[in-house]
């Protein structure tokens, strides 16, 4: 079955960025899923939950709304358990997941924005309008479903505890749903509570507003675009009271890094990857890592899904290592 090819990914040292940096940097693999990102374990979860509970029958459809890499593992999921998929993306979204999402099965709708379920037109109102109309339908709704949060205390976490020995001091996760980080940070928090938990969001998202208690503005806020994290609303799946801070990184810096790390290392970071490390390489005096440290970097998915996005300029073209799993 499916769900035994999720979780239990590689946790790297990468011992090129180890050495530039001063530190142990571990990188946690997430491509290794048989859907390529860190969403199949929070996909599995919601979708067997579900189930479970009779919300859905077999041949019903899953619903969700996605910047890509949950609809994917959701699309992936009910295929394999037989169902049908519907995924609402957001007009950002890039080729190379939406054919991915057709490859396997989804029915897919466009939408003009993601900003959350009391916004026309998002992909969050749409999507649960979609299964308020139709039955046999199952809204999965990741940015409100406590099995987001779940999947990562009981899977997520745990893993990066035993693969560092307990010797892990950081881990920087990106934040778009707010369950990745979450899920890890409670597990993680239980264990050792001086383990530090550090968020990456775009400029202009309202995560660190939320953390320093500030109010969210009303209007629509347009933070920059990097795929895969950043909010113009807080979800209900994340938990402040594990996180420690927030930093914010540019599409740009985000850009440069994603290439200096192809040149330096050869391999393709995905956006929100690249975020992660190019947050950690602008503030790493802010951090004050000390030689002993264990860094986690938590790379969600692979470059390979953002070639046109992050590489198609790029001279000499990438040759992708072939080095993470095909799906099954």
């Amino acid at each position: 079955m499916i769900k035994d090819f999720i979780g239990n990914t590689p946790l790297r040292r990468e011992d090129y960025l180890s050495k530039k940096y001063g530190t142990n940097i571990l990188i946690k693999e997430e491509f290794y899923n048989p859907g390529k990102s860190s969403k199949d374990r929070a996909a599995w979860f919601m979708v067997e939950d579900a189930i479970k509970r009779n919300k859905i029958v077999e041949g019903g459809t899953f619903v969700e709304a996605s910047s890509g890499n949950t609809g994917i593992s959701i699309a992936l999921i009910a295929k394999e358990l037989g169902y049908r998929s519907k995924i609402f993306v957001s007009a950002s979204c890039s080729d190379e997941k939406i054919k991915l999402l057709k490859s396997y099965g989804a029915e897919i709708e466009r939408c003009d924005n993601s900003n959350g379920l009391h916004v026309f037109n998002s992909t969050q109102y749409l999507a649960q309008a979609f299964c308020t109309n139709n039955p046999n339908t199952y809204f999965t709704n990741q940015y409100y479903n406590s099995n987001n949060i779940k999947a990562h205390y009981i899977t997520t976490g745990p893993e990066i505890w035993q693969q560092t020995n307990a010797a892990v001091t950081h881990v920087l996760v990106g934040v778009g749903t707010g369950g990745s980080i979450s899920g890890i940070g409670r597990y993680l928090k239980e264990r050792n509570p001086g383990i530090k938990i550090w968020g990456v969001e775009p400029k202009n998202s309202v995560y660190h507003l939320f953390m320093d208690n500030n109010p969210i503005p009303e209007e629509e806020v347009r933070f920059d675009a990097i795929e895969g994290i950043g909010r113009t609303f807080i979800p209900g799946a994340f938990d402040k009271q594990v996180v420690d801070h927030i930093f914010q990184i540019g599409k740009d810096k985000s850009e440069v890094i994603a290439h200096q790390y192809l040149e330096e290392c050869g391999d393709l970071l995905g956006f929100s990857s690249a975020a992660v490390l190019a947050t950690l390489d602008e503030n790493l005096e802010r951090m004050n890592l000390k030689e002993t440290d264990q860094v986690v970097l938590f790379f969600p998915d692979h470059g390979s899904r953002y070639i046109n996005k992050l590489y198609q300029d790029f001279y000499p073209q990438p040759q992708v290592k072939e080095n993470y799993n095909a799906s099954i």
